[in-house]
């Protein structure tokens, strides 16, 4: 009997139907990653093979059986068994996931008490153990911190080890890398392909990141519009695609071996830092999140920045926007030293939800930047808005809508529409495409170019993600620990990285070659034993 096995599954909410027709297989000890952009159903799925889909008004169709429970049929006593015990799911988002008020070890040790209805002693006892289990050190005492304590990579190891405390036959992991950097992303990887390896446990991954699929599983199924386009073994489907759309899907993919065209730079210095740091805290507890920091940025090139989360390159960005002022240090615009915001020097941010206004049209904060330099008129504000959203691949219509309305790559072209209306020479884009799937990341990609190129903008792109900076980068910064470790144009920084800390982060990358994936985890881990 297969672990999973699902017919001829629909999915509906009110008119849409977000899954149509989908069936498929996992043998138990097999895995299989459902690979789609946004919107291709393949969380839908994922949610459909632990019923949570009852009781929220979608109409659900089709036999989905999980560790031999019949999901579709079974009494909710049967299915809370199932949920945790024989199947467990790891969110995208270990901090929605988890409680901010309890210590981790009390959360992972409740789910075990309501399957095993053990004392609570020995429930304590198996959440250090599963906490150990995967990676987090000093287990017994970090036990007790809440998830805020937690790195973003130590929660989402949290969220596995709470997943593994019944001992599950199926894991299901959805986006469970999404929000981290290609260290720690490798890790989370590494650690589920020893944890299949050691327990036999079935994985199911669902991501948009092809990449991710050929470090992890054994099978691939891409979806679209619901429907399974391709399935089979992932060497051969990512290898040698024999539909169109899969195809796509990996050309939209960012390769870290392919050098891009340089841009038509200058050699006009239109941002420029000198020694910059940033303290956080006092006294003791003083730490420096950039530390003694110095780049040029010239008209028409791009700059890119890289490093792990807690690196700086954050913090950078807004020191160079004028949004945090330096503890100490010089952010000079055209050859002045200035200190604020400047409009000449806007910010494209990572998560487009949260800086916009939701009570706001778009057209609405688009117009900020406008009137902010004193423009009242406001049919030529209307008309200034409804070109910058024509111009970033949107409607002028779009103008009276509202940030929801959106899907994610378009609320991104709306947060570059906002940046444009101040006429700016420098944008700097902090993480502007992590959180979109491949093809829409590519398209945001390349109208940054195109506007670089038509506009003559300079761009400062700060990521975690080395292979979309390298397509969009005439030179690379890397930091860590708040300084820079290496410079220089981006090729020779790719090709022949001379510090091991880049070196470190390119090894990290994911491949799309199966083959390469597993030579690179072996050497993983090699390292890590030596």
């Amino acid at each position: 009997m297969s672990l999973v096995h699902v017919t001829d599954l629909t999915v509906e909410f009110g008119d849409l139907r977000a899954v149509d027709g989908l069936s498929v297989r996992l043998e138990q000890g097999a895995a299989l990653a459902l690979v789609g952009e946004s919107g291709s159903g393949k969380s839908t799925v994922a949610s459909a093979l632990l019923g949570l889909h009852r009781g929220t008004g979608a109409r659900v169709g089709g036999s989905v059986e999980v560790a031999g429970v019949d999901v579709q049929r079974a009494p909710d006593d049967d299915l809370r068994r199932l949920r945790g015990g024989k199947a467990a799911m790891v969110f995208q988002d270990p901090l929605s996931s988890l409680d901010p008020y309890y210590a981790i070890g009390d959360q992972i040790a409740e789910v075990y008490r309501v399957h095993t209805r053990v004392s609570r002693r020995a429930a304590r006892a198996r959440a250090v153990e599963v906490l150990d289990r995967v990676g987090i050190p000093d287990a017994v005492r970090r036990s007790r911190a809440r998830p805020h304590e937690f790195s973003g990579g130590m929660r989402q190891r949290a969220l596995i080890a709470m997943a593994l405390a019944c001992e599950p036959d199926l894991l299901i992991a959805d986006e469970p890398t999404t929000a981290l950097d290609v260290t720690v992303q490798a890790q989370i990887l590494d650690l589920l392909h020893t944890l299949r390896q050691e327990t036999g446990m079935g994985l199911l991954l669902v991501t948009h990141d092809v990449g991710v699929a050929a470090e992890s599983v054994d099978d691939v199924l891409v979806m679209r519009h619901g429907r399974a386009v391709e399935q089979g073994p992932v060497g051969a489907v990512l290898g040698a695609p024999a539909e169109a759309y899969t195809r796509e899907l990996l050309a939209a993919v960012p390769r870290v071996d392919a050098p891009r065209t340089p841009s038509r730079a200058s050699g006009e210095v239109v941002l420029e830092a000198k020694s910059l740091r940033r303290e956080f805290g006092r006294g003791k507890k003083a730490f420096a999140a950039v530390d003694d920091v110095s780049l040029t940025v010239h008209r028409g090139e791009t700059l890119g920045v890289v490093g792990e989360s807690g690196s700086g390159k954050t913090t950078l960005g807004r020191m160079l926007v004028g949004l945090l002022e330096p503890t100490a240090g010089e952010v000079r615009h055209d050859g002045h030293a200035r200190v604020g915001v400047n409009p000449a020097v806007q910010m494209v941010f990572q998560d487009p939800v949260s800086s916009l206004n939701p009570r706001r049209s778009v057209g609405e904060s688009i117009a900020d930047p406008l009137r902010a330099r004193g423009e009242r008129d406001e049919k030529r504000i209307r008309g200034r808005v409804t070109e910058l959203l024509e111009r970033v691949g949107l409607e002028g219509a779009h103008y009276d809508r509202y940030p929801h309305e959106f899907s994610g790559g378009q609320r991104q072209r709306v947060g570059i529409a906002r940046a444009l209306a101040a006429d700016p020479r420098v944008i700097v884009c902090d993480e502007p495409v992590s959180a979109l799937d491949v093809t829409t990341q590519a398209q945001v990609v390349a109208l940054l170019g195109e506007l670089q190129r038509e506009l003559g903008l300079a761009l400062v792109f700060v990521a975690h993600d080395l292979a979309v900076v390298r397509q969009v980068s005439d030179r690379v910064a890397v930091m860590r620990r708040g300084r820079i470790v290496e410079t220089g144009p981006a090729d020779e920084v790719y090709d022949n990285p001379r510090d091991p800390y880049t070196k470190q982060l390119l090894a990290a990358v994911p491949a799309l070659d199966p083959r390469i994936a597993a030579r690179r985890r072996a050497e993983r881990r090699e390292v890590a034993v030596t």
